[in-house]
């Protein structure tokens, strides 16, 4: 498996402010609001629930009581009241995440490919084509969710969260404009460069293979939403065209982005 720890940024021109940023908002999220993933009842609030996004009600459960695969009993907590319209928790999730190694991969993956998509497109249209990717990375796996949970209808209310989704399409769009990019990756103990087509083409037969059984089951198998994240891959490959109207080429001048 090859995991990437950094790339080529010899052609970056801009500061990625915009990238920064929300890699800020979503460490503040997670330490200061879902307290390292333990306050559940704010995480449980404002996650996806795909009933409610079918529905556009609002759904609380009570706590029940499961089996972890070790044989030990723990509660898990009921769906919270969410405070906002239900929609707009296609947003907030994506801000949210469920533990450190969770949060860590995913803004590893942001820094390193996102700086060059806010470089092409521009801090304003970044903040865009980043939300709109996550949003249809979430409507996604809402639709997989619905499509696929047959009499498993316990698989609507789980919550979904992360910003993977909207990360997918960011890259969607750095192997459509920079697939020859050196991607520094890990290969076993060793870090070797390789084009970011191999990197990133890899990760995503990865996701697809792994999303053949959520897919079957309509369920969120090793708690990985592997439809969002090809939900937002596709998207970020289907609009990074669009976005970039307008915008110059790398290799010409670039206008003061206001």
């Amino acid at each position: 498996m090859l995991f990437p720890i950094a790339d080529d940024n010899r052609d970056r021109r801009t500061t990625p402010v915009v990238n920064y940023v929300l890699i800020l908002i979503n460490i503040l999220v997670f330490v200061f609001l879902q307290g390292f993933g333990t306050n559940e009842k704010f995480t449980y609030a404002f996650s996806t629930v795909p009933a409610e996004i079918v529905t556009g009600r609002d759904f609380v459960t009570r706590n029940q009581p499961v089996m972890t695969v070790t044989g030990q009993r723990m509660l898990m907590p009921g769906l919270q009241p969410t405070p906002i319209p239900v929609y707009l928790t296609l947003i907030t999730s994506m801000f949210m995440h469920a533990s450190l190694a969770h949060i860590f991969g995913n803004m590893l993956f942001l820094w390193i490919f996102g700086d060059n998509i806010e470089d092409r497109l521009g801090h304003f249209r970044y903040l865009i084509f980043y939300l709109v990717c996550g949003v249809l990375a979430g409507l996604s796996h809402v639709f997989a969710t619905v499509a696929f949970a047959g009499d498993n209808e316990a698989s609507l209310l789980v919550p979904s969260l992360g910003a993977s989704g909207a990360i997918s399409g960011v890259l969607g769009a750095y192997i459509l404009l920079f697939p020859t990019n050196r991607v520094i990756v890990l290969l076993g103990w060793f870090a070797t460069p390789v084009p970011a087509f191999i990197a990133i083409g890899l990760w995503f037969v990865l996701q697809l293979i792994s999303g053949l059984g959520v897919l079957g089951s309509g369920s969120q198998q090793g708690g990985v939403a592997y439809a969002a994240h090809i939900g937002g891959f596709i998207s970020g490959l289907a609009l990074i065209k669009i976005f970039e109207i307008g915008r110059p080429r790398s290799d010409g001048y670039y206008v003061r982005d206001f």
